[in-house]
Order: structure tokens, then C-alpha cells, then sequence
């Protein structure tokens, strides 16, 4: 399998997260990619030109990163991140949700905050971060229940967690947060994202 990637991606991250839970990572080829610069082995694989996107040995293409966790959570007999059908699936996905949620808020917002102020991008601005601090309050509600990176809504989570971390530290989460920071705290250490901390 070779997987499209760029250190800094809070997604590639979350699929490298998963394959490491799964104890696939090894038999992933990574290729850095520029997804900004829309090169022809990106676009072979993902016409968005977004990364991730993994190339399987058949010649199957994937993308993007919920498609490709679940994929690998085929592969292997390590114990499921994606649970059965019933009220822990749906958790598991909410989470997940929540999760990209943030990272969907936060990737964007960051490209914005260096271009040109004007009122339009200042409220683009303001509501993604707004979104962030809603998202970052309702996992704390939630963390007292998580695990130890056990399903894929607790791995996007600490992904979503650590970009917050990687981006914008001049604007620290864990305050009135401190169940979510213990939490996280601890699964910082497991190697899901010990071996998977962005770069860049």
C-alpha cells in the first residue's frame, strides 16, 4: 500500500494513528506529497488532490481519511476501532465526527489568518475558532469515558487535539478543560500518536 502524506496533515495523521493501532503501519509506503501543488501521482490517485490517499497493491484507490481508516480497520485481527453496529458505533463515529470537526475548522482557518484582513475573512475566522471552542467543550464532556485510543472517535479526537496543539498554541485549549487534558495527557504516550507527532 502506498499512502500519499504530509507530516503536518491532522488526517494523514489520524490514518497513520490507525495503522499503528492496527500494527499495519509497516507494510505502508509513504510518499511525501504536496497536495497544494496537485502533482500527477496525487491526482493519479485522488482528483481532489487532497491527502491522504492511499493506493492499494490492486491498484484501488482511497480517500480520504474516514474511508481509509476504515479500510485498514479490515485488515489484520488487532481488535476493532470501528465498532459493531449499536449505540458504541455511533458513538464511535459522533466522535470521529467531532473530531474531523475540528480539524475541518482549524486547517482553513489557518490559510485564512495569513492572507489580507477584510470583514468577510475575519468572520470566516472568528466562526471556525468559535466552532473549535464548541467542539473542544463537548469533548470534554465525553472524556471521562474515553479509553486508550481504542475506537476511531477516540484517535480522531487526540489528533484533532494535537493539531490544536501544533498550530495554535498561542491559543492553549486545556484550560476549563482539565478531564480532556488528563486524557489526553495519557494517550499522548501510546504510540498511535507517540510515532505520529506533526512536523512542518
Amino acid at each position: 500500500m502506498r499512502l500519499n502524506h504530509s507530516a503536518a496533515s491532522p488526517y494523514v495523521r489520524k490514518v497513520m494513528a490507525c495503522a499503528i493501532a492496527r500494527g499495519l503501519d509497516g507494510k505502508i509506503e509513504k510518499l511525501a506529497t504536496n497536495p497544494h501543488l496537485s502533482p500527477a501521482e496525487l491526482l493519479g490517485v485522488n482528483p481532489l488532490s487532497r491527502v491522504p490517499a492511499l493506493l492499494l497493491d490492486d491498484g484501488t484507490a482511497l480517500y480520504d481519511s474516514p474511508v481509509i481508516c476504515e479500510y485498514l480497520d479490515s485488515l489484520g485481527d488487532a481488535p476493532p476501532l470501528f465498532p459493531a453496529a449499536g449505540p458504541a458505533r455511533w458513538a464511535a463515529l459522533r466522535q470521529q465526527a467531532l473530531g474531523d470537526g475540528i480539524m475541518d475548522a482549524a486547517v482553513p482557518r489557518r490559510r485564512e489568518a495569513g492572507l489580507p484582513p477584510d470583514e468577510g475573512r475575519s468572520a470566516f475566522i472568528a466562526r471556525q475558532r468559535d466552532a473549535v471552542a464548541r467542539a473542544v467543550d463537548a469533548l470534554e464532556r465525553e472524556a471521562e469515558a474515553f479509553g486508550e485510543l481504542r475506537t476511531i472517535g477516540e484517535v480522531a479526537a487526540g489528533c484533532a487535539l494535537g493539531y490544536l496543539d501544533f498550530r495554535y498554541a498561542a491559543e492553549p485549549w486545556r484550560p476549563g478543560h482539565d478531564r480532556l487534558a488528563a486524557w489526553f495527557a495519557r494517550v499522548s504516550e501510546l504510540p498511535p500518536l507517540a510515532k505520529t507527532v506533526p512536523v512542518g
